[in-house]
This record gives structure tokens, C-alpha cells and sequence, in this order.
């Protein structure tokens, strides 16, 4: 059983603001571009990762087939905006380049390879950057269906640290036709999802989240939200709940235990330990706080972090890593090579028992007040709510192994055994009790 104060308290979060639910009723679950290519992504590669998806992964649950940034750029090698030749129509909206996607040719966009993925059953997205193209403002190109031109919605003193191709928009007429004129082309192509970066902090934009969001309704097609990069701020929880499906709670991750202390980027597994502790009370169905992509298997990214390689996390890394975003119901998005999926990492990523928690838990938190400081322990609750079902998993943050224990009053909770969610084995218990190696996990259903 929940303790009444947190359930007071989730109640009244849920309460205070209106995600769209029927959106993302549950955390998306699919496959992103970024971590094993980074800007050179091609037609050929992505179809190959997602015929993985839909032949191996889709009835696990992975759905949504995603191409990260760089596919508007037909020199994704340059080392400068200015060297990446970007792809842009009339109206100054950023398109596929042809040379990496021919299937883009002749107008056609991305609806060629969305038909596609819709027809295997999987969900098509991209990634945009936040803003308008300089070089449409550079030619002063017309908006769509506006007498507008780009000069007028564009905000030149504003410009992404990052990215230095685009310009802000101005929350003006123009601005927020500018970003209609994109999104009804997005919607045309059919994209069911749209994840906009340089947005959600450094710097955080709440009225270009809200032009995008406007210009999403517009459309009349259901395309869910998704804002980066993180961390963004707790205190901005309420609006961009409003406003997005789901929004990054931390900086970039990459693949090891932990970064430098205080380093802000990349971000390591222990980092997600605090983020996620600290924005649990704000997922629930339309809105999921993103915890970022798993960055497991063939990571070869250009640009990205560090030399091509296999993910350098440790197998018990890896599972713990998995089984903190599937308790914490974070969105899971894949960023490995799936053509280079080895078997034991096919077998974490479709443990159904496992995805079962990330996608029907209706409360899931950290468990405070433990005895031992470098150990954390989170509850999953779900089925009916008069009669919950409670999963439980344990955590060890320190470099040794290290016993984990919490009693039944602690986890608040009630039970006579666990069930090992890996192994299937049944344990009577009084509570959790587990010897866990260095940085290793465990997770029980209790019953």
C-alpha cells in the first residue's frame, strides 16, 4: 500500500496540469537514429534498423521508428553549418536531403518512407531543430499561405549555442505561421512523431513550445511532442506538461557509470538516479518525463561522444540501466545499432515482464529514508488500484558489492514472497534482501 501522503500528493500533481493522454497514453517505446549515427544516417540504414524493430522488437512493444538530426543535411560531414549544404524548400522549411534519402525525391518528402514504416506496423518520426533557417531569412523567403516573408518572423538576436544554423522565431503572426507552414508539412508526410530541440533548456523557449504545440493542433493529426535537450528545469513541470508528451529531464546520455562530478554533459547512468527521483511525480499518461535513450549495443555516431565502439557500460550496467527507465516509466528509446543486436541484449530490451511494469504501472517512486546511502529502492504499482500489485527494485550505487535490504514497512508494501522478473524464481520474504554486485540491479514482483 502507498503511504498517504505520497498518494496525496501524486494525486494533486496529476490534477494540476492536462496533458493530452491519447497521445501517449503510455511511454513510447521505439528506436532513434542518433546514438549509432548521428548525422549520417541513410534510407538504406534506417530501413534496415527498423525491419529489426518490426520483426524483432515491435511485439515486446517497440513501436516508433525515429531519424534523429541530420536529414536535411546532403554533407553531413561538414564540420560547420555552413559545410552541411542544408536542404530547404520554397518556404524555407527544412527537407530531406535526396542523396541520402531517394525516396525524398521529387517533392515527395518523408511521406515515401512513413508509408512505408506504417506498413510494418511501426510509427514514423523525426527531429527538428527549434527556429527558422538562416538562410531563409538570409533570402527573405516567403511563409506559406501568408503574405509574410521570413525576415518578419524571425528573431536574429536569438540563435541555438549549439547550432548556429537558425534564428529564433518571434512570437508574432509570422512566427507562429512560420512554424504552421512546417508542421502541416511534417503532418503531410505523415510523421507521427516530432521530437524539437534547443527548446526544453539552454535555452529554455516556452513561447516557441507553445507556437509548435498550436501548430501540432493545427494539423489535425496526432503527433506527439517530444522536447530536448535537458535537464529542463522542475520548476517549468506544469507548462511544458501542458504543452508536450514528453520532455528531457537531463543533458545528453552517454554510455558509462558516471562523468566528472559536476559535469554537465555527457550525463552517466548514476546521474539518472537524481533526475528521475526527482520528477517521478509527473509521469502519468500523456505526459512522461524523458529520461533520455538507451545508448546500448554499436554505438558509431558523427558527431556524438567518443570513438566508434560497443557500448562501454558493463552487462550489469546495461540491466540496471533498462530496469531504473522501466520502473521509472521513463520513455524507452533505443539508440543501438539494431542490425548489430547481439542476443543478450535482445533478450533484456523484449523481458516483457519488465516493459510490462514501464507501460501499465499507474505510480512508480523512489523509496525514501533507507539505512544504506549508496543503495536505492523504487515501487511500481499496478493492476487495479483497490488491489495493487507492486514490483520492486533494488539498486546498488557504489563500486563494490553491496546487500540491499528494505522491509516490507519501508517499501510500503505488503507480501509473503518475490518473483525474480529475470529468472522467474519464487522466494518467500518478509522484504527485500539482495547481495547486488557493483552497479548491479535486481527487480521482484511481490506477492
Amino acid at each position: 500500500m502507498l503511504r498517504h501522503a505520497l498518494l496525496v500528493a501524486v494525486a494533486l500533481t496529476a490534477a494540476a496540469y492536462a496533458g493530452d493522454a491519447k497521445l501517449a497514453p503510455t511511454p513510447p517505446m521505439g528506436w532513434n537514429s542518433w546514438d549509432a549515427y548521428g548525422f549520417t544516417l541513410t534510407e538504406a540504414e534506417y530501413k534496415a534498423n527498423a525491419e529489426v524493430l518490426a520483426q524483432q522488437l515491435k511485439d515486446a512493444g517497440w513501436t516508433y521508428a525515429i531519424v534523429d538530426m541530420g536529414w536535411y543535411m546532403a554533407k553531413p560531414l561538414g564540420e560547420k553549418t555552413a559545410d552541411q549544404d542544408h536542404q530547404i524548400d520554397a518556404y524555407g522549411r527544412v527537407i530531406p536531403a535526396v542523396n541520402l534519402f531517394p525516396s525524398a525525391a521529387n517533392g515527395a518528402g518523408f511521406k515515401p518512407l512513413a508509408d512505408w514504416a506504417h506498413a510494418k506496423g511501426l510509427k514514423f518520426g523525426i527531429h527538428i531543430m527549434r527556429g527558422i533557417p538562416k538562410e531563409a531569412v538570409a533570402k527573405n523567403m516567403p511563409i506559406e499561405g501568408t503574405n509574410a516573408r521570413a525576415d518578419e518572423a524571425a528573431n536574429t538576436a536569438d540563435t541555438c549555442s549549439w547550432n548556429d544554423g537558425y534564428y529564433g522565431v518571434k512570437d508574432n503572426a509570422a512566427g507562429q505561421a512560420y512554424y504552421d507552414s512546417a508542421l502541416k508539412l511534417y503532418a503531410s508526410w505523415n510523421v507521427d512523431y516530432i521530437k524539437i530541440d534547443c527548446i526544453a533548456d539552454h535555452p529554455y523557449k516556452p513561447d516557441e513550445i507553445r507556437m509548435v504545440s498550436e501548430a501540432i493542433k493545427k494539423t489535425g493529426r496526432d503527433i506527439v511532442l517530444s522536447l530536448s535537450p535537458g535537464p529542463t528545469n522542475i520548476s517549468r513541470a506544469l507548462e511544458v506538461g501542458q504543452r508536450a508528451q514528453l520532455w528531457r529531464i537531463s543533458d545528453d546520455n552517454w554510455d558509462a557509470w558516471t562523468f566528472k562530478p559536476g559535469l554537465n554533459w555527457p550525463n552517466g547512468l548514476r546521474e539518472a538516479f537524481d533526475y528521475l527521483g526527482l520528477w517521478y511525480p509527473y509521469a502519468k499518461p500523456g505526459t512522461w518525463p524523458d529520461a533520455d535513450m538507451l545508448p546500448f549495443g554499436s554505438l558509431t555516431p558523427h558527431p556524438g561522444w567518443g570513438e566508434a565502439r560497443q557500448s562501454r557500460l558493463t552487462p550489469d550496467e546495461t540491466r540496471s540501466w533498462f530496469t531504473l527507465w522501466a520502473i521509472a516509466r521513463s520513455p524507452l528509446m533505443l539508440g543501438a545499432n539494431l542490425t548489430k543486436m547481439d542476443e543478450p541484449l535482445k533478450a533484456l530490451v523484449t523481458n516483457k515482464d519488465l516493459i510490462a511494469v514501464n507501460q501499465t504501472a499507474w505510480e512508480s517512486h523512489p523509496v525514501d529514508g533507507l539505512k544504506q546511502t549508496d543503495a536505492r529502492v523504487w515501487v511500481a504499482l499496478t493492476g487495479k488500484r483497490e488491489k495493487p500489485v507492486a514490483t520492486v527494485a533494488a539498486f546498488n550505487l557504489s563500486d563494490k558489492p553491496m546487500t540491499v535490504t528494505a522491509t516490507w514497512k519501508e517499501l510500503g508494501v505488503k507480501g509473503t514472497a518475490l518473483r525474480d522478473l529475470f529468472t522467474g524464481k519464487k522466494t518467500a520474504a518478509s522484504g527485500v534482501k539482495a547481495t547486488l554486485p557493483a552497479h548491479g540491479s535486481a527487480i521482484w514482483r511481490v506477492e
